[in-house]
């Protein structure tokens, strides 16, 4: 382990966070307020944490390999977490330490799950920097600081494959800066677009850039008591677009882009993601037609909330909670679908579940025919032994983790549906659950341990389980 490679580079990540930080500062000073301060401190901590860092750690030797690039990535997103909740606990708007870090492991997570029962009356730098963190840990912290520093080691596929959702990540361009480069134009190039065209419906300027932050980051934070919903209905269908847009795999933007169509349109993963939303959307239109007696609301209200729901964002423009039984078990099981792997959505994949299922057909065919040897495929390629165990693994990780922490969340007085939504909502990175903590209510009702399992749970699900549990191995740790 190149342990001061490790801390020099999770020291350059606190520094560039220092810099992401003059925007909120920028925007509080544009609405004169006083958490200006709070911003100059936080970004001075961070500075003279980042700096250390540096000048401790400092090492010829810029080699990254798989287990660095694993412990760098959990690293780098806990110390985040923990210097972005600064501004929150220090201006006094959320006076408790661990429900700052909460709300910022929420929103670099892209989760959307708060602790805030009156958002409508926190400051504007700090609704700003909260929809920020989303924006940033969409694509990706590491992603965007690769992106944006110069000379970042090329060795740096090994973060991109720790950080980058999905069971497989790859270069679109030989060297991996590049890459970085196209897929954060890719995602600015879409987040502008979004902030236009809510612009084009009367939505506020400071409103259209939040929300095609929540919305790009698949995050959902938003700055309204009731989310969306007092939004037009053009705002809403805007909104629902590109959830759906930012739910698709990154990868296929660039093949667009470069014309291989053909390509995109055999994409199974991609046939089979909105396959999944179009049947979703059927069942729920006609299952809560009888409430609205309305196709047209019905359709928009299911086809915004199956969409922020696959895609993990989080934002309402109805209390689903309050929809029939069908209803919310579609909802529930399309919070563990998730998006397209290499997107900004969370969940399990919906590439790593088909290839699940791939791998269940082969061994129900195995033990019929001993003798046959079957290949598992996916996008028209052979699936080899090594991944398919990586998506047993995980899954089996998977099960195992989600377990335990519903099992923590259990010693607290709530109802089943509560603590196991809770758990669905923030292990998947969605936000909202059912019951208590449901589109209309929050997180506030949970002790400080079980916010610290929840921001946990979060964690380890926008990291995909491997780079936390790695970090905290000590064999990983040794200098062999």
């Amino acid at each position: 382990m190149n342990r001061k490679r490790v801390f020099y580079t999770i020291g350059k990540i606190i520094m560039a966070e220092a810099t992401m930080l003059l925007l909120p500062l920028i925007v509080s000073f544009i609405y004169g307020e006083s958490c200006s301060m709070d911003f100059i401190i936080t970004i001075g901590i961070a500075l003279a944490v980042g700096g250390l860092l540096m000048i401790l750690f400092r090492t010829e030797n810029r080699v990254i390999y798989a287990k660095e690039g694993f412990v760098i990535v959990a690293g780098a997103w806990i110390a985040m977490s923990l210097i972005g909740a600064l501004p929150f606990y220090i201006s006094g708007e959320i006076p408790s330490y661990i429900d700052a870090f909460f709300e910022t492991v929420s929103g670099f997570t892209t989760t959307g799950a708060s602790i805030l029962t009156d958002v409508e009356a926190m400051s504007k730098g700090l609704l700003f920097w909260r929809s920020f963190t989303h924006w940033i840990g969409g694509m990706g912290v590491l992603v965007f600081v690769m992106a944006i520093i110069p000379n970042f080691s090329d060795r740096s596929i090994h973060l991109l494959r720790a950080e980058v959702p999905g069971p497989v990540v790859g270069k679109l361009v030989p060297r991996m800066k590049d890459t970085a480069k196209i897929l954060y134009l890719i995602y600015v190039a879409m987040t502008v677009i979004e902030i236009i065209l809510l612009l084009c419906g009367g939505m506020p300027f400071f409103d259209s850039v939040v929300h095609s932050f929540g919305t790009a980051g698949t995050g959902g934070f938003g700055i309204k008591a009731d989310s969306i919903a007092g939004y037009s209905n053009y705002l809403q269908w805007v909104i629902t677009i590109f959830m759906l847009l930012f739910g698709v795999n990154f990868n296929i933007y660039y093949l667009l882009l470069i014309r291989h169509f053909k390509s995109v349109f055999k994409s199974s993963e991609v046939w089979c993601y909105f396959g999944i939303v179009g049947t979703s959307i059927a069942v729920i239109t006609a299952n809560i037609y009888p409430i609205y007696q309305d196709i047209a609301d019905s359709l928009r209200l299911s086809a915004f909330q199956v969409s922020s729901i696959i895609t993990t964002t989080g934002f309402a423009t109805a209390d689903f909670d309050l929809w029939p039984r069908l209803s919310k078990v579609v909802l529930m099981l399309l919070m563990f679908v998730g998006a397209c792997a290499g997107s900004t959505g969370g969940g399990l994949k919906v590439s790593r579940l088909m290839l699940l299922f791939k791998i269940i057909k082969k061994e129900l065919k195995r033990m019929i025919h001993p003798r046959s040897v079957g290949a598992v495929k996916m996008e028209g390629k052979k699936v080899d032994e090594k991944m398919q165990n990586g998506v047993l693994v995980y899954f089996a990780l998977y099960v195992v983790l989600f377990g335990i922490m519903f099992g923590l969340l259990c010693f607290e007085s709530f109802d089943i549906e509560t603590n196991f939504s809770a758990v669905t909502a923030c292990f998947n990175n969605i936000g909202p659950g059912l019951s208590l903590v449901g589109p209309a209510a929050n997180y506030s009702i949970y002790s400080s341990l079980s916010k610290i399992v929840l921001s946990g749970a979060m964690l380890l699900g926008r990291l995909e389980i491997f780079p936390l549990l790695l970090a905290l191995s000590p064999a990983v740790w040794s200098k062999k």
